[in-house]
Parts: structure tokens; C-alpha cells; sequence
């Protein structure tokens, strides 16, 4: 078996800004899981604390210092 039918077999997603919506220059697989992971969005210039489990991104809101 090749990469690329490894590669196929498994699903891969780009991740997106849940603020403005572009493309981040991550990807997740449905194996992967994050806890308390920063995502920085290049576009934006804002950083996200984000947790992903199944291809299901949740945002993590942070108490106002």
C-alpha cells in the first residue's frame, strides 16, 4: 500500500478562522484530537484557543482578564 491510498483512506479537512472564515494553514484528520490548541489566523492576525475531536472544532472562550 502506497501514501497516497493512506492519505486517501483517511479524512482530511483544512481548518477555518471562526472569526473571519479563512483558510488556516492547519489540517485535522478524523483521528486527531486537540485540547486548548491556539489556531492563528494569518488573514485576521487573531489567535483562537480551540479544542477538535472528529472533525468537530469547538472555540474556547476565555474569561476577560
Amino acid at each position: 500500500m502506497n501514501l497516497g491510498n493512506l492519505l486517501h483512506n483517511k479524512r482530511i479537512e483544512w481548518i477555518y478562522c471562526p472569526i473571519c472564515g479563512s483558510k488556516i494553514c492547519d489540517k485535522i484528520r478524523k483521528d486527531t484530537v486537540l485540547k486548548n490548541y491556539p489556531f492563528y489566523c494569518l488573514k485576521c492576525k487573531k489567535e483562537t484557543l480551540s479544542s477538535a475531536k472528529n472533525l468537530q472544532i469547538t472555540v474556547i472562550k476565555e474569561p476577560d482578564a
